[in-house]
């Protein structure tokens, strides 16, 4: 498995925004800090979420662009890239395939961020269709397409893209997590990208609360002092 230290360069990939910054921004907010270079890339811009319907979807995708690039800003993230696919719609499709792997090529990444693709029966948020769906097609983009010259021979032919080996997948929302990450100097600045996603997370009475509970939860999975909060993914070893 990869040491954080040897971690340069992270692709996320997530459904909606605001997933990672309920799953893994205090992850991220870390490995900024200690100097790796972190991309977003967002399938759908969210036009579906939200409680607010004086916004047609047009105006909700807009607003919750602007909330992400916000977010991203307080855990030290400023390149995203947003794929457009339409809210509660993706399919693990061939097309969001090539366009994941066209993404990897771009970034060459040592670690790839995604959703899992399993129904998480314990806690069912994270098995939205859409996360289970990006995060089949990430796994699929990852292994064997994006190292695979032979993949999406357009992307090399029309576009210039190598092929790349990602070493490995931190899965979020995992049932069988085995990958914690001590977050308690981060966890306010995730608190503060959560709080840019106001169409999504304004409503939530105490959601300091609910967060520091989830992450106090997995830092006593991981064994970590009283007082730690940490998050906690499944690690996929694909070099």
């Amino acid at each position: 498995m990869l040491d954080e230290d040897e971690i340069t360069r992270v692709l996320v990939v997530a459904a909606h925004p605001d997933d990672i910054d309920f799953g893994g921004a205090g992850t991220v907010a870390k490995l900024t800090d200690a100097g790796a270079e972190v991309v977003y890339c967002i399938v759908t811009d969210g036009d579906a979420g939200g409680f607010d319907r004086e916004l047609d979807n047009g105006g909700m995708a807009e607003l919750r662009r602007a909330e992400q690039t916000a977010a991203a800003k307080c855990v030290g993230v400023h390149d995203l890239r947003f794929l457009g696919y339409g809210d509660g719609t993706v399919e693990p499709t061939l097309g969001l395939r090539r366009d994941i792997a066209r993404v990897i090529r771009q970034v060459r990444p040592d670690l790839v961020v995604t959703s899992t693709p399993e129904r998480n029966y314990a806690r069912i948020g994270p098995s939205h269709p859409d996360h289970r769906a990006v995060g089949a097609a990430t796994l699929d983009a990852v292994y064997p397409d994006a190292r695979n010259p032979y993949a999406f021979p357009e992307l090399l032919a029309d576009e210039g893209l190598e092929a790349w080996t990602v070493r490995e997948v931190w899965l979020l929302g995992t049932p069988t997590p085995d990958r914690y990450v001590d977050v308690t100097a981060t966890v306010d600045r995730k608190i503060a990208a959560l709080r840019a996603h106001r169409s999504q997370t304004s409503r939530i009475e105490d959601l300091d609360g609910m967060i520091k509970g989830w992450l106090t939860g997995h830092a006593a999975a991981a064994g970590l002092p009283e007082g730690s909060y940490a998050e906690a993914f499944q690690a996929v070893v694909t070099a």
